[in-house]
Protein backbone atom coordinates (compact mmCIF):
# COMPACT_ATOMS: atom_id res chain seq x y z
CA UNK A 1 0.00 0.00 0.00
CA UNK A 2 1.05 3.35 -0.54
CA UNK A 3 2.45 5.63 2.49
CA UNK A 4 -0.56 8.24 2.64
CA UNK A 5 -0.41 10.95 5.63
CA UNK A 6 -3.38 12.92 5.79
CA UNK A 7 -3.19 16.70 6.84
CA UNK A 8 -6.44 18.11 7.70
CA UNK A 9 -6.54 22.18 7.17
CA UNK A 10 -9.20 24.54 7.78
CA UNK A 11 -10.72 22.87 11.03
CA UNK A 12 -12.91 25.01 12.49
CA UNK A 13 -13.24 22.96 15.97
CA UNK A 14 -16.91 24.44 16.55
CA UNK A 15 -18.29 23.68 13.14
CA UNK A 16 -16.31 20.80 12.30
CA UNK A 17 -15.53 18.22 14.90
CA UNK A 18 -17.79 15.37 13.54
CA UNK A 19 -16.20 16.00 10.37
CA UNK A 20 -12.61 16.13 10.99
CA UNK A 21 -13.35 13.14 13.50
CA UNK A 22 -14.41 11.05 10.08
CA UNK A 23 -11.86 12.10 7.90
CA UNK A 24 -9.39 10.96 10.75
CA UNK A 25 -11.58 7.65 11.15
CA UNK A 26 -11.12 7.11 7.34
CA UNK A 27 -7.49 7.62 7.32
CA UNK A 28 -7.03 4.93 9.70
CA UNK A 29 -9.34 2.15 8.43
CA UNK A 30 -8.51 2.99 4.58
CA UNK A 31 -4.82 2.22 5.24
CA UNK A 32 -2.94 5.97 5.76
CA UNK A 33 -0.32 5.79 8.23
CA UNK A 34 -1.36 8.81 9.95
CA UNK A 35 -3.35 12.17 10.13
CA UNK A 36 -2.04 15.22 11.02
CA UNK A 37 -4.49 18.37 11.88
CA UNK A 38 -4.28 21.95 11.40
CA UNK A 39 -4.65 23.68 14.51
CA UNK A 40 -5.06 21.80 17.95
CA UNK A 41 -8.51 19.64 19.21
CA UNK A 42 -7.82 17.36 21.74
CA UNK A 43 -11.05 16.01 21.37
CA UNK A 44 -10.51 14.61 18.16
CA UNK A 45 -7.08 13.54 19.03
CA UNK A 46 -8.37 11.80 21.77
CA UNK A 47 -11.62 9.83 19.93
CA UNK A 48 -9.24 8.54 17.36
CA UNK A 49 -6.58 7.41 20.00
CA UNK A 50 -9.60 5.58 21.64
CA UNK A 51 -10.85 3.88 18.59
CA UNK A 52 -6.90 2.97 17.71
CA UNK A 53 -6.24 1.43 21.36
CA UNK A 54 -9.81 -0.83 20.86
CA UNK A 55 -9.97 -1.71 17.18
CA UNK A 56 -6.02 -1.59 16.21
CA UNK A 57 -3.30 0.58 14.28
CA UNK A 58 -0.64 1.76 17.21
CA UNK A 59 1.74 2.44 14.62
CA UNK A 60 -1.26 5.18 13.48
CA UNK A 61 0.43 8.63 13.23
CA UNK A 62 -1.34 11.24 15.18
CA UNK A 63 -0.36 14.87 15.51
CA UNK A 64 -0.98 18.67 15.34
CA UNK A 65 0.89 21.31 13.56
CA UNK A 66 0.08 25.06 14.00
CA UNK A 67 0.81 25.55 10.70
CA UNK A 68 -0.40 23.42 7.39
CA UNK A 69 1.53 25.67 5.04
CA UNK A 70 4.63 25.13 6.93
CA UNK A 71 3.95 21.36 7.74
CA UNK A 72 3.68 20.98 3.48
CA UNK A 73 6.72 23.57 3.07
CA UNK A 74 8.69 20.63 4.87
CA UNK A 75 7.23 18.07 3.48
CA UNK A 76 8.04 18.79 -0.07
CA UNK A 77 11.90 20.03 1.68
CA UNK A 78 11.81 15.90 2.52
CA UNK A 79 11.19 15.26 -1.18
CA UNK A 80 7.60 13.75 -0.14
CA UNK A 81 4.47 14.32 -2.60
CA UNK A 82 1.84 16.59 -2.06
CA UNK A 83 -1.57 15.34 -2.90
CA UNK A 84 -4.49 18.43 -2.76
CA UNK A 85 -8.23 16.46 -2.73
CA UNK A 86 -9.95 19.20 -4.72
CA UNK A 87 -13.36 19.14 -6.82
CA UNK A 88 -11.51 21.69 -9.03
CA UNK A 89 -8.50 18.99 -9.57
CA UNK A 90 -7.95 16.98 -12.44
CA UNK A 91 -10.15 13.96 -12.29
CA UNK A 92 -8.83 10.80 -10.31
CA UNK A 93 -9.20 8.60 -13.65
CA UNK A 94 -6.90 10.48 -15.25
CA UNK A 95 -4.13 11.54 -12.34
CA UNK A 96 -3.97 7.92 -10.00
CA UNK A 97 -2.18 5.88 -12.51
CA UNK A 98 0.68 7.94 -12.43
CA UNK A 99 0.18 9.06 -8.26
CA UNK A 100 0.79 5.12 -8.09
CA UNK A 101 4.63 5.35 -10.06
CA UNK A 102 5.79 8.00 -7.52
CA UNK A 103 8.17 6.89 -4.50
CA UNK A 104 8.00 8.37 -1.28
CA UNK A 105 5.53 9.51 0.92
CA UNK A 106 2.50 10.96 0.38
CA UNK A 107 1.10 14.16 2.00
CA UNK A 108 -2.87 14.07 1.22
CA UNK A 109 -4.34 17.27 1.85
CA UNK A 110 -8.06 17.68 3.05
CA UNK A 111 -9.64 21.22 3.44
CA UNK A 112 -12.23 22.57 5.23
CA UNK A 113 -14.22 25.57 4.31
CA UNK A 114 -12.37 27.67 1.76
CA UNK A 115 -8.93 26.88 0.61
CA UNK A 116 -6.05 29.21 0.48
CA UNK A 117 -4.93 29.06 -3.34
CA UNK A 118 -1.19 28.46 -1.98
CA UNK A 119 -2.09 24.78 -1.54
CA UNK A 120 -3.54 24.86 -5.31
CA UNK A 121 0.18 26.22 -6.70
CA UNK A 122 1.92 24.02 -3.92
CA UNK A 123 0.64 20.78 -4.43
CA UNK A 124 2.46 18.23 -6.43
CA UNK A 125 -0.59 17.25 -7.92
CA UNK A 126 -4.90 18.87 -7.19
CA UNK A 127 -7.16 15.46 -7.81
CA UNK A 128 -10.87 15.68 -7.87
CA UNK A 129 -13.02 12.92 -6.97
CA UNK A 130 -16.01 14.35 -9.37
CA UNK A 131 -16.10 17.95 -10.07
CA UNK A 132 -19.10 18.41 -7.65
CA UNK A 133 -19.68 19.51 -4.47
CA UNK A 134 -19.40 16.51 -2.01
CA UNK A 135 -17.88 15.48 1.65
CA UNK A 136 -13.98 15.23 1.93
CA UNK A 137 -14.97 12.29 3.60
CA UNK A 138 -16.30 10.76 0.58
CA UNK A 139 -13.14 12.24 -1.03
CA UNK A 140 -10.03 10.57 0.35
CA UNK A 141 -11.98 7.25 0.90
CA UNK A 142 -12.55 7.16 -2.72
CA UNK A 143 -8.89 8.42 -3.05
CA UNK A 144 -7.64 6.08 -0.57
CA UNK A 145 -9.25 3.22 -2.11
CA UNK A 146 -8.17 3.95 -5.36
CA UNK A 147 -4.31 4.64 -4.72
CA UNK A 148 -3.89 1.40 -3.20
CA UNK A 149 -6.25 -0.72 -5.36
CA UNK A 150 -8.87 -2.10 -2.82
CA UNK A 151 -6.16 -3.92 -0.69
CA UNK A 152 -6.91 -1.58 2.03
CA UNK A 153 -10.66 -3.53 2.37
CA UNK A 154 -9.00 -6.21 3.62
CA UNK A 155 -6.54 -4.82 6.28
CA UNK A 156 -6.04 -6.36 9.59
CA UNK A 157 -4.76 -4.65 12.52
CA UNK A 158 -2.41 -6.77 14.37
CA UNK A 159 -2.75 -4.85 17.82
CA UNK A 160 -6.55 -4.99 17.82
CA UNK A 161 -8.47 -5.31 21.16
CA UNK A 162 -11.50 -6.08 19.46
CA UNK A 163 -12.67 -7.44 15.83
CA UNK A 164 -15.62 -7.55 13.79
CA UNK A 165 -16.50 -10.70 12.28
CA UNK A 166 -18.21 -10.04 8.69
CA UNK A 167 -21.37 -12.27 8.32
CA UNK A 168 -24.57 -11.99 6.59
CA UNK A 169 -27.24 -11.41 9.40
CA UNK A 170 -26.65 -9.80 13.31
CA UNK A 171 -23.51 -8.86 14.78
CA UNK A 172 -20.61 -10.25 16.01
CA UNK A 173 -17.44 -8.67 17.98
CA UNK A 174 -14.87 -10.90 19.29
CA UNK A 175 -12.04 -10.07 21.83
CA UNK A 176 -8.76 -10.60 19.90
CA UNK A 177 -6.73 -10.26 23.14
Amino acid sequence: MVNCFILRIGHRPKRDKRVTTHVALVARAFGASGFILEGHDESILNTISKVVSKWGGKKFLMESTRNGKAYVKQWRKKKGIVVHLTMYGINISKGINELKTQRGRVLVVVGAGKVDGWYYKNSDYNIAVGNQPHSEVAALGIFLDRINSGKELNKKFDDAEIRIVGQENGKRVVGVR
